[in-house]
C-alpha cells in the first residue's frame, strides 16, 4: 500500500519530467529552429504553437475530465499521445511539418498540466500553501535540462535537442502512469454554471491580470537566448543564467508557506507583477551589464515563482468541488495559452522591426496593465489565509 510519502513522489516525478521539456524547448526550440534556417517571423509563429493549445486543449481536456470523472485517465491517454506525435520532429524539418508536428504534439501534452494541478491541490487538501514544495521539483527538471543542455551544445551540435525532447517525454509517459487518484469534495457551488464563477469581477481581473503578465513572458521564451547569443554570450552561459532564474524560483516555493500565512495571495500578486516591470527593463536596456542581468534573473523568482504558486492558489480558492479541473484548465487556457500565443506572435514582428529593446519594454508595459488591472479589482479582496502545516 502506498503511503503519502510515496504518493509525493509520485506527483513531484510527473512535474520533473515536465518541465525538463520546457527547460529544453523554451531556451534552446527557437536555437534549433534558427540552426534550420527559419528567420524570425517563422520562429516567432513556430514558438507560438504550443501557447495556442495550452489556449485551446486544456478546456477541452478540463470539462472531459470533469464530465468523466476520470481525471487521471484523461491525463495518462494524453501523455501518450503527446509522446508518440512528438517522434515527428525526426521525421521534418519544413515549415509546415514541424507546424503540423508541434501543433499535434502540444494539444495533447497541454492536456496535462491543468489536471495534474488539480490533482495536487486536491491532495493537499487544506495544506494548498504546500504547493510550492511539490511544485519545485519541475523547477529542478527545468535546472537540469537547461544547464545540462546549455554546457552540451557548446560541444555538440543542437540538433541533439531532440533526443533530449524525447527523453522527457517518455519521463512525462512513466509518471502519468504512478500520479494517485484523489477525490473531489462536494462544494455549494457544484451546482451551478461554470460561467458563473468565471464572470465574476474578482476572477475576470485574475484571469486578465494573469494574460497579461504570459503576453509580458513571451518575448522571454521566444528569443531571450537568440538575445543573448547574439550579444556575445556562450549557450553554457545562456543556460546557468536560464537556471539562475529557476533556483530563485525553488528558494521562493519552498518560502510560501510562510508568505501566504503573511502576506496572502493577493499581496504577493501584486509584488510579483511589480518585480515583472523592472527586471523586463533591466533584460531589455542593461543586457551587457553582468550585474544587473543576473538581477533581472534573480527576479524570476517574484516574476514567475510566487507568480504561479500565488494565481494557481487563488484559482483553487474560486473553482471547488466538480469546477476544479476546469477551473486550472481556464487558468491555464486564458494565461499560458492565450498571453503566451499573444506574446509569443507579437515578439517575431517587433524583434525584427524595432529591435530587442523595444520587445522587451513592451514586455514591461503588459506586466505593469497587469498590475493596475489586480490593484483595481483585487487589492482589497478578503482571503482566507492558507495554512501552515
Amino acid at each position: 500500500m502506498s503511503t503519502t510519502k510515496n504518493y509525493h513522489w509520485r506527483i513531484a516525478g510527473f512535474y520533473f519530467f515536465y518541465y525538463a521539456f520546457v527547460g529544453m524547448f523554451s531556451p534552446y526550440w527557437s536555437l534549433y529552429l534558427q540552426s534550420i534556417g527559419f528567420g524570425a517571423i517563422e520562429i516567432g509563429i513556430l514558438m507560438s504553437i504550443q501557447p495556442v493549445m495550452r489556449m485551446v486543449a486544456p478546456g477541452i481536456w478540463g470539462w472531459l475530465a470533469d464530465h468523466t470523472g476520470k481525471r487521471l485517465l484523461v491525463v495518462q491517454v494524453a501523455a501518450s499521445l503527446s509522446a508518440l506525435f512528438y517522434l515527428g520532429v525526426f521525421a521534418t524539418t519544413s515549415f509546415w511539418g514541424l507546424f503540423l508536428v508541434l501543433s499535434l504534439m502540444s494539444f495533447f501534452w497541454s492536456a496535462s498540466m491543468p489536471l495534474v494541478e488539480a490533482t495536487t491541490m486536491s491532495f493537499l487538501g487544506k495544506n494548498t500553501a504546500h504547493y510550492g514544495r511539490i511544485r519545485s521539483w519541475g523547477s529542478i527538471g527545468f535546472i537540469v535540462a537547461v544547464v545540462g543542455l546549455g554546457y552540451a551544445f557548446d560541444y555538440i551540435a543542437i540538433a541533439w535537442l531532440l533526443w533530449a525532447g524525447l527523453v522527457c517525454e517518455v519521463g512525462i509517459l512513466i509518471f502519468a502512469r504512478q500520479i494517485p487518484a484523489t477525490s473531489v469534495q462536494a462544494h455549494h457551488t457544484d451546482h451551478q454554471p461554470i460561467r458563473q464563477i468565471v464572470l465574476q469581477p474578482r476572477v475576470l481581473a485574475l484571469f486578465g491580470a494573469c494574460f497579461l503578465m504570459s503576453v509580458a513572458h513571451g518575448p522571454y521564451y521566444t528569443f531571450y537566448s537568440i538575445y543573448l547569443v547574439e550579444h556575445g554570450y556562450t549557450k553554457g552561459v545562456v543556460g546557468m543564467l536560464w537556471a539562475l532564474g529557476v533556483i530563485c524560483e525553488i528558494g521562493v516555493f519552498f518560502l510560501m508557506p510562510k508568505l501566504v500565512s503573511r502576506f496572502g495571495f493577493t499581496r504577493i500578486l501584486l509584488a510579483s507583477f511589480g518585480a515583472a516591470v523592472l527586471r523586463f527593463l533591466l533584460i531589455g536596456w542593461a543586457v551587457d551589464v553582468v550585474v544587473l542581468l543576473l538581477f533581472a534573473q534573480v527576479l524570476h523568482a517574484l516574476t514567475f515563482g510566487s507568480f504561479h504558486a500565488a494565481s494557481v492558489g487563488l484559482v483553487h480558492q474560486f473553482f471547488q468541488g466538480r469546477h476544479q479541473s476546469r477551473g486550472q484548465a481556464l487558468y491555464g487556457s486564458f494565461t499560458y495559452g492565450a498571453g503566451g500565443m499573444l506574446g509569443g506572435l507579437a515578439s517575431g514582428p517587433i524583434w525584427q522591426h524595432w529591435g530587442a529593446s523595444a520587445l522587451y519594454t513592451f514586455s514591461a508595459g503588459m506586466a505593469l496593465l497587469g498590475l493596475f488591472l489586480m490593484w483595481w479589482k483585487l487589492r482589497n479582496m478578503a482571503e482566507n489565509r492558507a495554512p501552515v502545516a
